[in-house]
């Protein structure tokens, strides 16, 4: 029997990553339970996103998404993204959702991207996932991509739930974030 978990309303308490020198912007769509309680993205244990874009610059971390550290796994994290020129956020800043089911995403509000796009040098946006490419779409795409000159595309997603799509397929995807 698959318990049922009720929705609710999340309000992003995660902060961007990124600085003037950014030239690229991931989105996801909001980050999950495990992340929210790690206070960074995409650090549900099984989620292959740090696998993932150290391996599209030859580089491995050394801190586990599980590590009992958080803060040396963060700001390692943070520092692989800001010497790579990469900017990471979510496109919501609210909504009301069921555990960590993009599926079930209800009320969705997005974050305000002006302050990133207007100070850096991002010209390149690439949302993880189907949920947050069409939300980008849905809610952001009008009001940002031309007025900052965006090129925007999708990339499968990295969370465990796209089993459709191995580690190998995931790195051969995300290699176009390194051509600059």
């Amino acid at each position: 029997m698959i318990e049922k978990v009720d929705s609710q309303n999340i309000i992003h308490q995660i902060p961007p990553v990124w600085d003037s020198e950014s030239e690229v912007l991931i989105l996801g769509t909001m980050p999950s339970p495990k992340s929210r309680e790690a206070g960074f993205f995409y650090m549900h244990p099984q989620n292959r996103f740090w696998k993932v874009l150290p391996a599209v610059f030859g580089e491995a971390l050394c801190c586990p998404n599980n590590s009992p550290d958080r803060e040396a796994a963060i700001l390692e994290r943070r520092d692989f993204l800001l010497r790579h020129h990469i900017a990471l956020w979510d496109v919501l800043a609210s909504c009301d959702i069921s555990g960590a089911a993009d599926s079930s995403i209800k009320n969705a509000r997005p974050n305000d991207f002006d302050e990133i796009l207007g100070h850096s040098k991002i010209k390149r946006v690439f949302c993880t996932g189907k949920t947050a490419w069409s939300l980008w779409k849905k809610t952001c795409a009008e009001k940002y991509e031309e007025r900052y000159q965006l090129t925007v595309e999708c990339l499968p997603s990295t969370s465990p739930a796209n089993a459709a799509c191995n580690l190998e397929k995931l790195i051969e995807a995300y290699k176009v974030i390194a051509i600059g």
